[in-house]
């Protein structure tokens, strides 16, 4: 069915609505969900946090009128499969709504266009694909968790307007304004899991948790190919020791394996790349499969750069601070690039000032 003149407006209020979820529904995908009446919203619901009602099921809900002749709108094709919930399309199913109107397909291979197709053959009149690119945007970790099992990758970091992360002795705090120092607490929120290399942790002891703002915590990763993390650690010892995660390598000696697990800490082996580092490819599967889809990595500049050798990276957020250090730290090493047509690109960017600094944000582009 085409797509009607106020579609894009009510779908606009369902997105609004899927927001709300942010931070609070990995792995699953943040929904939001409208009903419509005579053109007035008569009910709407969002997916809340993992495990409670899905969108659809909370404006079913709260609807107090008939359904008939009323239209659905809602941001992901609903499930059609039991998991945490009961599939959404059978509470759909039992009602008389005229019309639903979906964002966008759920490419998990438990969805991917069966519930549209069920609709479609109970009668339903669907409409697909209303601002689909919006929908798709919300849910842009999740959407590649599903399809590849590995983590969407975030790099986030703060620079000096000469490109500097640190000074020659290697200080950094603080480049960045106290308000960008709070994005980046809103943006571990966000995130399933935030990564650090060990020599990052041996330089500036961070505690990579949430403070200047509401939210979780990540799940905190250390990459640490020989184990040189120092016991004293914040990262070993505060209260979340427990969700901390030290990914190394076989080379790592057996007896500080122990001693970090004694302390509560996850010891994850990986295999090594050519350089005897932890493979980075393979630590994101392992990941993936323990349910991380979201994954930010705040450095140092040898992490940073790995990433980006290897293409794991799909979106750069950097912090640029009106400071000039001279002499000092990159944020990224040789790529190993020798032509133009070689270089990283972004199939999208932006700018906007945050405090004293600017941030820029681009998804790069892949392949």
């Amino acid at each position: 069915m085409p797509i009607l003149k106020n579609d894009a407006y009510f779908m606009k209020h369902a997105l609004r609505l899927a927001k709300r979820g942010l931070g609070k529904t990995s792995p699953n995908p943040m929904v939001g969900a409208v009903i419509v009446k005579d053109e007035e919203i008569v009910s709407q619901g969002y997916h809340g946090f993992y495990g409670a009602p899905h969108a659809e099921i909370e404006a079913i809900k709260e609807l107090q009128v008939s359904s008939k002749d009323s239209t659905m709108y809602i941001t992901l094709e609903p499930c059609c499969h039991y998991g945490k919930t009961p599939p959404c399309t059978e509470a759909i199913m039992k009602l008389q709504f005229a019309r639903i109107v979906v964002g966008t397909v759920d490419p998990n291979p438990k969805v991917n266009g069966k519930s549209i197709a069920m609709l479609k053959n109970h009668g339903f009149l669907v409409t697909e694909g209303v601002l689909r690119e919006e929908c798709q945007r919300i849910n842009e970790a999740y959407l590649k968790y599903v399809q590849t099992g590995i983590p969407f990758v975030t790099v986030k970091f703060a620079q000096t307007l000469d490109g500097r992360i640190a000074t020659q002795t290697g200080h950094s705090q603080w480049i960045s304004s106290e308000e960008t120092l709070t994005l980046a607490h809103k943006m571990r929120s966000i995130h399933d899991a935030t990564m650090v290399g060990v020599g990052t942790v041996i330089r500036d002891d961070p505690q990579l948790t949430v403070r200047r703002t509401k939210g979780k915590n990540p799940l905190r990763v250390i990459l640490d190919s020989h184990l040189r993390i120092p016991l004293s650690s914040h990262v070993l010892n505060d209260s979340y020791a427990r969700n901390t995660l030290i990914a190394t390598t076989s080379a790592a000696d057996k007896e500080r394996v122990r001693e970090l697990k004694n302390k509560g800490v996850r010891v994850v082996l990986v295999g090594q790349d050519e350089y005897g580092r932890v493979s980075l490819p393979q630590l994101l599967k392992k990941l993936g499969r323990t349910g991380i889809s979201s994954l930010m990595v705040e450095g140092g500049g040898q992490i940073i750069t790995s990433f980006l050798s290897e293409r794991l990276v799909d979106k750069l957020v950097i912090t640029i601070a009106p400071k000039i250090i001279g002499q000092g730290i990159n944020w990224v090493g040789d790529l190993g690039l020798e032509r133009m047509d070689q270089v990283l690109r972004f199939s999208e960017y932006k700018f906007r000032k945050v405090g004293d600094d600017i941030v820029f944000e681009g998804r790069l582009m892949v392949g």
